[in-house]
């Protein structure tokens, strides 16, 4: 594992920016301040500044539910990923997100809104009481300021790989601007600014794939060329190579990406990660809460031509071999780089400062999300639950406001721990099989068994949070113990993070449904607007077909059925 001082070693700057360059910046940092300081006039209320009123439409509420997941830990991590594992990075963006997104607008989004929870352990709270709330409520807390701190390291990387900017410089300007514009505007003001920042990241990014194919000789020329830099190893192909473990460049078998992935891992993200869902109880009503999740998935698909194609791109056209973190200071350069080295290659004056404010819009993105959702939590299932649970509205207004500047400032700290993990895709993916795994199997069974009780809810998500965490030590302290993991030795590590999340899931359901066969249920009563069979769900059998949530979920899928077949 690297030291500190070896990932902060001075690296010879890639660019410089010109005149240009810099006014493009300078006009994005404008930009994203004068719209803090312009919606601060329209947050007074609790619902105003952690939901944003609840009056967002659902293409706004989609365009952000997708930002607030493409960061520059997104942009940067996932091509180094991709350049490491090759397309099947893609699966992340594909079965790892889609099927849920969809899930989670026509399944379980009648749930969240109906109840007018605003958060998810808010929804825990009616659902199995106090003890889970909490539970979900600390880990949630500790998961994003650790999130956030990879996103402010990973931005602060990339500042001094490309133009040589001091790290701590470029974590505690970005760091306080952020700070600024949600301080001021709280969700509202982060939501606009995702919707600004998608755009900029899709402008910015898209160059790289464009000019990359352009060289590569199309996606046929980038896939021979890739074949004869890398000879026996298959980068280009989805599913073919899943068959076995030793067949493909992760080391992992469908099963892993099937049910560990698409299913715990994905489910759990996109279904019960406050940061994502707290944009779609943004909406303005159940139609818009549901469609903005739908919307978000058609967009999600086309993600990986800016996020995954620049890492192949870089198989096929960089000359030089990049090694893992483990090698940093060697004078190589790292996956980690990919991004930057390939920006350094076909961005000249303009287009440089596009793609840097890409880069930095994707950072606050990431690090906007997490600080909001934390502020949220924080100040409504935290203090107003366990501290202070009667004050006035604008007490917990204030409250919220100054919880992002803690929220920044914990970030901050997290930044500098990050810096001494060998992998940043890898260290995001161990916290998702942590927090993210066992808290999917408390709120799908939450949601879909009338059976499950109080006691249930609580010991399943502390016994998979608990085994998750445990079989990660396990494996550090032993690592042949990655055969029972893994149910391989020759596993990586996201092979292992995604069967440490499936097993995590199964222990919380397990626990979950013998703690609650044993212990006494809440009536049926307690349980309307919480779980099916106790609901009633709104008709919309008024609205034509071409406006129906369903329509344009099965529009989707099928979508998504195509692309995983031309790239199978």
């Amino acid at each position: 594992m690297p030291t500190l001082f070896a990932v902060m070693e001075p690296t010879q700057k890639l660019l410089s920016l010109s005149p240009v360059d810099l006014i493009v910046i300078g006009l994005y940092f404008a930009m994203v301040l004068g719209i803090g300081f312009y919606l601060k006039r329209f947050t007074k209320t609790g619902d105003d500044f952690f939901l944003a009123g609840r009056d967002m439409s659902s293409w706004i509420a989609g365009l952000s539910f997708v930002a607030a997941n493409l960061g520059s830990l997104e942009l940067m991590g996932w091509a180094a990923s991709a350049y490491q594992y090759g397309i099947l990075a893609t699966h992340w963006y594909w079965i790892g997100a889609i099927p849920a997104m969809l899930f989670l607008g026509i399944v379980m989004m009648p749930f969240y809104y109906i109840s007018r929870t605003h958060s998810v352990p808010g929804y825990l709270k009616l659902r199995f009481g106090e003890p889970a709330r909490a539970l979900s409520a600390i880990t949630f807390g500790l998961m994003t300021v650790l999130m956030s701190g990879i996103n402010m390291y990973s931005m602060a990387l990339v500042m001094r790989i490309i133009l040589g900017w001091d790290i701590h410089f470029s974590i505690w300007v970005s760091s306080i601007t952020v700070a600024a514009y949600v301080f001021l505007g709280g969700l509202l003001s982060a939501i606009f600014n995702e919707v600004l920042q998608f755009f900029l990241i899709w402008l910015g990014a898209i160059v790289i794939s464009i000019l990359g194919l352009i060289e590569a000789g199309g996606w046929s020329g980038m896939v021979r060329r890739i074949h004869a830099n890398f000879p026996g190893q298959d980068y280009t192909h989805l599913w073919s190579g899943l068959g076995s473990f030793t067949t493909n460049p992760m080391g992992i078998h469908w099963t892993g990406i099937v049910l560990g992935l698409g299913f715990v891992i994905s489910f759990g993200y996109w279904t019960t990660d406050f940061l994502v869902v707290q944009r779609v109880l943004a909406a303005k009503d159940l139609r818009s809460a549901k469609m903005a999740p739908i919307i978000g998935a058609a967009f999600k698909m086309a993600v990986p031509f800016i996020v995954i194609l620049p890492g192949l791109l870089a198989l096929a056209v960089l000359p030089e071999k990049l090694v893992g973190e483990s090698q940093a200071g060697s004078g190589l350069h790292t996956y980690n780089e990919v991004l930057p080295l390939m920006l350094a290659r076909y961005c000249g004056p303009g287009l440089l400062g596009l793609g840097i404010t890409a880069l930095i819009a994707g950072f606050m993105s990431g690090m906007a999300g997490n600080v909001s959702a934390f502020a949220t939590v924080w100040t409504y299932d935290i203090y107003r639950a366990g501290i202070r649970k009667d004050a006035p509205d604008a007490h917990y207004v204030a409250v919220g406001r100054w919880c992002t500047v803690v929220g920044v400032l914990v970030s901050i700290g997290t930044a500098y721990l990050v810096m001494q993990f060998l992998s940043i895709m890898d260290y995001v993916q161990a916290l998702f099989s942590f927090f993210i795994a066992p808290l999917f199997g408390t709120v799908i069974l939450g949601m879909l068994w009338k059976r499950a009780t109080p006691a249930g809810g609580f010991w399943g998500l502390l016994a998979g949070t608990a085994s998750s965490i445990g079989m990660f030590i396990w494996v550090q302290l032993d690592p042949s113990a990655l055969r029972y993991i893994a149910l391989s030795p020759y596993a990586k590590d996201m092979a292992e993070n995604m069967y440490r999340a499936l097993w995590s899931w199964i222990i919380c359901v397990l626990v979950t449904v013998f703690v609650s066969l044993a212990t006494t249920p809440k009536p049926l009563s307690e349980l309307s607007g919480l779980v099916y069979g106790a609901t009633k769900i709104p008709d919309e059998g008024y609205l034509p077909l071409y406006h129906r949530p369903l329509f344009w979920a099965t529009l989707v899928s099928v979508v998504f059925v195509v692309l995983n077949l031309i790239f199978w």
